[in-house]
C-alpha cells in the first residue's frame, strides 16, 4: 500500500507521546531544560517586581541604598535568566538533533526492509521527503513543548506579581485572558491543517525534482526542459500558496493574541491611572503592575508561536509514524532455517502470482524443476511472465499459489539474508553505486582482499578498462555508474556477482541493453559466471540460449514447452515463430 493512500490519525497526545518517547535516552538534558526553564520564568518575574522599588525607592524616594543594591540586582537577574536561556535552548536543540538522527535511522532501516511491491507503488521523491523534511518536524516536538511549558511557568509566575502588587486591579487585567482561548485552539487547528498540506506538497515537489533529475537524458533528447520547468512551476506555486496561508494564519493567531492583550492593558491604563491620580496607589507599584502586565501577554503570545511548532510536529509525525507504526506497511516476512550450500535444486509447484490490480495471473500453475549445473533458459514474448518467475525465487514476491522449494522446502522458510547471499542477480538494469570501483565489486557483505577484488573484475573482462581509469580501482563512477559504458557497468556487475561467489544465479536479459560488440565480451564474462553454477537465464536474444540444458518457452503466465532447442523447433511453434523472427532479422550473427 503506498503511504500516501491512507494516513493513519492518531490524537495529538498519542503523537506527542510518539515523539517524547525518542527522547527517552536524553532525559538528563531534557530535566536540565526544563529546570532552566523555572529560572527564566522566575527571572522574568523578578525584572517585573523589581520596577516598583526602582520607580518608588530611587526614582521618587531618592534612596541611595536602593540605587547600591537595585541595578546590580537587575543585572544578576538577567546573568541567570540569559545563562539558563542558553542551557535550556542548547540542550533541547541538541536533543532535537539526536532525535532527528534517531527517527532518520529507523525509519530508512523500516523502508529498506518493505517488499519489492511497496516500492512499486510508492515514489522515490516521496519517500525521500519523508525520511528528509517530516522528520525535521519532528525534531521540534519536544523544544516546543518545553517552550510551551516555560511561557506557561512565565504566565503563572508574572500573574503572581500583578496580583501581588494589585490584586482588585489585577482581576480585571486578567479577565479578557479567557478570550484568547478560542483563537489559541481555532488557529492551532487550522495551523496543523496546513502543516499536513504543507508536508505533503514538499513530498511532491521532491518527487518532482528526483523524476526530472534522474530523467534528464530524457528531457534532453526530448528538448523538454521549458516542459520540465512549467510542470516544476505549478508545483513550487502550490507549495507557495500553502506557505502563504500557514503565513497569514499565523500573524492573524498573534494579531488577535495582541488585541486581547491590549484591551486588558487598556483597562488597566484607565482603572491604574485614576488609583494613581486619586493617591490610591503609587507609580512605582503601578508601573511595577504594568511591567508585569506587558510582560504577561508576551509569553501568552509565545504559547501561540509554540502552539503553531508543535501543530506542525505533529503533521509531520503523522505521515512519519504511519510508516513506523501502520500494521499495513509491514515487512518483509522472515524465516527462520538458515540455507546453506549446496545447492540441490528448486522447484515451482503449481505456482501462481498476480500482481495487484492486475488484469490477469503474471503466472498460473507453473511446474518446474531446476537441478544443481543445469542452465535453464527462459524465453518467450513481453509479459509472458519470466522475470515475475525469477523475482519468485529471490523473494522479491511471494508465490500467492502453490508454491516454491528449495532443496526440498518452502522458500518461505528460509531467512532472506541467507537465501539472498546464496542468489546471484544480474539484470538488463544495472545499478552501481556512487561508489569506488572497489566498493561496487565488494558490495556483497564479507571480508574481500583486494587480490579478490582484482581476481573478479578479471574473470568479467573489467580489470582491463578499470586500470585505465584515472585513479584505477579507487576512482568514484558517479551516480548509477555514469561515468562508464554501459558495457562496462555490466561488467563490473558480473564481478560483484562472481565476488559473492553464489551457487545459484539469475541472469535477466544480461546482454539484451548492448551493443553487439559490448555483447560479445559481456557474454564471455558471463560464461565465466556460470561455470559450475546453477543458472536461471532469462533472454529475448535466443542467440544466447541456444547451448541452455533447458529452454523453457512461456506465453502468457504458463510454460507452453519445455525442451532442446532443436526439439522446440519442431514441437514449439511459439519458440520456432520467435526463432525465426530473430534470425530472419539477421540476430544469428
Amino acid at each position: 500500500m503506498p503511504p500516501d493512500a491512507k494516513i493513519h490519525r492518531l490524537g495529538s497526545w498519542q503523537l506527542l507521546k510518539r515523539c517524547y518517547g525518542y527522547f527517552l535516552p536524553y532525559k538528563l538534558k531534557v530535566a536540565a531544560a526544563f529546570a532552566c526553564t523555572l529560572v527564566v520564568s522566575l527571572s522574568t518575574a523578578g525584572t517585573a517586581w523589581l520596577v516598583k522599588p526602582a520607580m518608588d525607592d530611587i526614582f521618587i524616594n531618592k534612596d541611595h541604598a536602593a540605587l547600591v543594591l537595585i541595578p546590580p540586582a537587575y543585572v544578576l537577574l538577567m546573568l541567570l535568566k540569559g545563562a539558563a536561556r542558553f542551557i535550556q535552548t542548547y540542550y533541547m536543540n541538541a536533543s532535537g538533533m539526536r532525535v532527528m538522527e534517531a527517527i532518520r535511522n529507523d525509519l530508512y532501516a523500516k523502508i529498506v526492509r518493505l517488499p519489492m511491491r511497496y516500492f512499486h507503488e510508492s515514489e522515490v521523491g516521496m519517500l525521500m521527503s519523508r525520511i528528509v523534511n517530516d522528520v525535521g518536524q519532528i525534531s521540534v516536538s519536544l523544544p516546543s513543548s518545553v517552550m510551551f511549558v516555560r511561557q506557561i511557568f512565565t504566565s503563572a509566575a508574572l500573574i503572581g506579581v500583578v496580583f501581588y502588587q494589585d490584586a482588585y486591579l489585577a482581576f480585571w487585567s486578567v479577565l479578557v485572558l479567557p478570550l484568547a482561548v478560542y483563537p489559541f485552539v481555532y488557529f492551532g487547528k487550522r495551523l496543523r491543517k496546513l502543516g499536513r498540506k504543507t508536508q505533503a506538497k514538499v513530498s511532491d515537489v521532491t518527487t518532482l525534482l528526483q523524476e526530472g533529475f534522474s530523467g534528464i537524458k530524457v528531457v534532453k533528447a526530448f528538448a523538454n526542459e521549458p516542459k520540465e520547468a512549467a510542470r516544476f512551476q505549478v508545483q513550487n506555486r502550490l507549495y507557495t500558496a500553502i506557505g502563504l496561508k500557514q503565513v497569514l494564519v499565523s500573524e492573524m493567531s498573534s494579531r488577535v493574541m495582541e488585541l486581547v492583550g491590549a484591551f486588558g492593558v487598556g483597562l488597566v491604563l484607565w482603572y491604574g491611572g485614576l488609583q494613581v491620580i486619586q493617591g490610591h496607589s503609587t507609580p512605582g507599584t503601578f508601573f511595577s503592575f504594568m511591567a508585569a502586565l506587558i510582560m504577561l501577554y508576551e509569553p501568552i503570545k509565545g504559547l501561540n508561536s509554540a502552539n503553531a511548532q508543535i501543530q506542525q510536529a505533529l503533521a509531520g509525525a503523522e505521515r512519519v509514524f504511519d510508516i513506523l507504526d501502520s500494521p499495513d506497511i509491514r515487512v518483509e516476512d522472515d524465516g527462520g532455517v538458515e540455507f546453506t550450500p549446496p545447492f540441490r535444486e528448486l522447484e515451482f509447484r503449481d505456482a501462481g502470482f498476480t500482481y495487484p490490480r492486475g488484469l490477469r495471473p503474471a503466472l498460473e500453475d507453473v511446474n518446474l524443476r531446476i537441478r544443481a549445473g543445469e542452465r535453464v533458459a527462459l524465453v518467450g514474448p513481453s509479459g509472458s511472465g519470466k522475470t515475475t518467475l525469477a523475482n519468485l525465487i529471490a523473494r522479491f514476491q511471494d508465490v500467492q499459489q502453490g508454491e516454491v522449494l528449495l532443496n526440498g522446502r518452502p522458500l518461505r522458510d528460509y531467512t532472506l539474508k541467507s537465501l539472498r547471499m546464496n542468489l546471484g542477480i544480474v539484470s538488463q538494469e544495472t545499478f552501481l553505486f556512487n561508489l569506488t570501483v572497489r566498493e561496487n565489486i565488494a558490495y556483497a557483505e564479507g571480508q574481500f582482499s583486494d587480490q579478490d577484488v582484482v581476481r573478479a573484475a578479471e574473470a568479467a573482462f573489467a580489470h582491463e578498462f578499470i586500470m585505465d581509469l584515472p585513479e584505477g580501482y579507487e576512482t568514484i563512477i558517479g551516480e548509477r555508474g555514469v561515468k562508464l559504458s554501459g558495457g562496462q557497468r555490466q561488467r563490473l556487475t558480473i564481478a560483484r556477482a562472481l565476488l559473492k561467489n553464489p551457487p545459484l544465479l539469475i541472469l535477466d536479459e544480461a546482454t539484451s541493453a548492448l551493443d553487439t560488440e559490448a555483447e560479445r565480451v559481456v557474454q564471455m564474462a558471463l560464461e565465466n559466471l556460470m561455470r559450475d553454477r546453477t543458472s536461471v537465464v532469462i533472454a529475448h536474444r535466443l542467440s544466447t540460449v541456444l547451448n541452455a540444458d533447458a529452454i523453457i518457452v512461456m506465453e502468457n503466465g504458463r510454460i507452453a514447452a519445455k525442451g532442446a532447442h532443436r526439439e522446440l523447433l519442431e514441437s514449439c511453434p511459439l519458440y520456432a515463430r520467435l526463432y525465426k523472427m530473430q534470425f530472419e532479422d539477421g540476430d544469428a550473427a
